[in-house]
């Protein structure tokens, strides 16, 4: 008898049911993010269209407010999907966005994903996107069960890398000419974060609040 007649085991290519997210709504101390709805229109083109929020990006800044549609359209069709996460965020006692923060190139097999964030301009210096990021990773490594997030910045961009090292990524890699966005060609610095690094962070963090 040939192994071809024997009982085959189940198949492993069939990929992960795929979480959806179009429901989801987090909160913190000062925050609130939920996917984005179509009054988000103005604020999130005046966002894109800023050329100091969009300096560092990986497109050039909106000249259409046929891209916020684009994008809110786009979100409606793969948040239920699972295909990605974008929360829009605000804060409480106001419902206007004053960014995002989105979880990309989801892999539920290799438990990982890609972490991107903008803000508007006048929301900046006031620590909003760190405790919009802490909140996002927080769920990300619990209901998701992540064993990995990535983040792919400019090295330019000082103020990026100083948000991802105080949520405790680490500088991996670093690519030459990556990028060329408008005719601007630039690196990428790669950073990494593990579950293990954000627990073991969150564990010291308890144990200097208990003295």
């Amino acid at each position: 008898m040939s192994d071809a007649t024997l009982p085959q085991p189940p198949s492993q290519t069939e990929p992960p049911i795929r979480p959806r997210f179009e429901a989801l709504r987090l909160q913190s101390e000062r925050l609130w993010l939920r996917p984005l709805r179509e009054s988000d229109e103005a604020a999130l083109f005046a966002m894109h269209s800023d050329p100091e929020v969009m300096r560092y990006w990986s497109t050039p800044p909106w000249t259409d407010p046929q891209q916020a549609r684009d994008m809110i359209a786009w979100d409606a069709q793969g948040l239920p999907a699972g295909d990605h996460l974008r929360l829009a965020l605000g804060r409480h006692g106001s419902d206007e966005l004053l960014g995002t923060c989105s979880l990309f190139s989801l892999l539920p097999q290799c438990r990982r994903a890609e972490l991107g964030y903008v803000l508007a301009r006048p929301a900046w210096g006031q620590g909003l996107m760190d405790e919009a990021l802490r909140t996002l990773l927080t769920w990300a490594f619990e209901a998701l069960n992540l064993n990995r997030l990535e983040a792919d910045i400019d090295p330019r961009n000082a103020a990026s890398e100083r948000a991802l090292r105080r949520l405790g990524f680490q500088q991996e890699g670093f690519l030459r000419q990556r990028w060329i966005v408008d005719g601007v060609v630039s690196d990428t610095a790669l950073f990494g974060l593990l579950r293990s690094d954000w627990d073991a962070q969150a564990a010291g963090s308890a144990t200097r609040l208990a003295r």
